[in-house]
């Protein structure tokens, strides 16, 4: 029998318990929300999947779903969304999620209230039209000129070269056009931030954040973007969406005996401050650097451990006191941006 769980899709800001009878339909069940004082989780009660072993296919089926059921959510409340594939055990599990990332929430519902995520995408709109350009350059015109004065001819490792150079003057042309774009857009939005290029064809993705209020001056600036690049560049726009490429959490969960372990290497009590683990990791790593401790055997594979056991614990450590004491099946859970 699969086990079943708390599917968490994000947090929205309210003090009672919600139904999103709408989203029924998109997540296979209700959708209901679980509260900590003037926070709650929206979920659903789910089978729980290991979202990493499955095929890309699945995973993108229920990317689908995730993201509907989050924009269904936001057309009445702001939503901080929660990384695809989250789940609590229960309701207690799901309350104390909140209770671990509550400051760090309310921070984020202050800072971005009123704000709404625009994705713009910019491709070229002849590519091959702009490779025949690109091969039309100085230096690529002189290099094809040798070549075709070599009496042997016209070799593999030649053409590998004409196709390097290719590629780097297409580079340098799309990030031209690419920095001129973001500079312009990123006037008018309060934050921005680049995610990879799918493909050559691909000239910027970029996630905006802007004010609700000045949507149509954000769109204004594409167009007239749009229209300034005529025939060169197509741009396009994807929102308003909830904040996924700046507040999406993430949610860890870490078996104590881990904890045991690296609280143990660092020589620390049940109870630290951030302060006194940075202290302990400092002079752990003296002893160990390999640098510094010839005599000691395999220093560095424990000089590894210690900056492990130090980086474990800081994650835990989301207070000014951190307790390294457990709750739930013997797992710590860390409330984080996701990176």
């Amino acid at each position: 029998m699969s086990e079943m769980g708390k599917y968490i899709y994000g947090i929205v800001s309210s003090d009672k318990e919600l139904f999103f009878t709408s989203c029924k339909v998109i997540a296979g069940s209700d959708v209901y929300t679980i509260h900590y004082r003037d926070i709650a989780a929206v979920v659903s009660d789910k089978e729980v999947v290991d979202y990493n072993h499955l095929p890309k296919d699945n995973v993108a089926r229920y990317l689908i779903s995730h993201q509907l059921v989050i924009e269904r959510v936001m057309e009445d409340f702001t939503i901080i969304p929660m990384r695809l594939g989250t789940y609590a055990l229960d309701g207690d599990e799901v309350r104390y999620t909140l209770v671990k990332g509550y400051p760090m929430i309310k921070d984020i519902f202050e800072r971005t209230n009123g704000k709404i995520e625009i994705d713009v995408v910019v491709t070229w709109s002849d590519f091959n039209g702009v490779l025949k350009e690109v091969a039309e350059e100085e230096e690529i015109r002189e290099f094809k000129q040798i070549l075709l004065g070599k009496k042997e001819g016209v070799t593999v490792d030649d053409q590998m070269k004409i196709g390097v150079l290719v590629k780097n003057h297409l580079y340098q042309k799309r990030e031209r056009y690419a920095k001129e774009i973001g500079t312009s857009l990123a006037i008018i939005s309060r934050n921005h931030k680049a995610h990879d290029l799918m493909n050559d064809e691909m000239v910027l993705n970029m996630a905006f954040l802007i004010e609700k209020s000045g949507k149509e001056d954000f769109e204004k600036m594409v167009e007239d973007l749009n229209t300034k690049f005529g025939e060169k560049l197509n741009f396009r726009c994807v929102g308003p969406l909830p904040l996924y490429s700046f507040n999406t959490l993430e949610v860890k969960k870490i078996q104590f005996d881990e904890i045991a372990l690296a609280k143990e290497k660092l020589n620390l009590r049940d109870l630290a401050t951030k302060e006194e683990i940075k202290k302990a990791y400092r002079r752990q790593a003296l002893v160990y650097h390999p640098d510094r401790s010839h005599r000691i055997s395999d220093t560095e594979g424990q000089f590894e451990e210690v900056n492990r056991a130090y980086k474990l614990l800081l994650e835990c450590c989301q207070e000014g006191v951190c307790s390294f004491k457990g709750k739930f099946a013997g797992d710590a859970i860390v409330v984080k941006i996701r990176d």
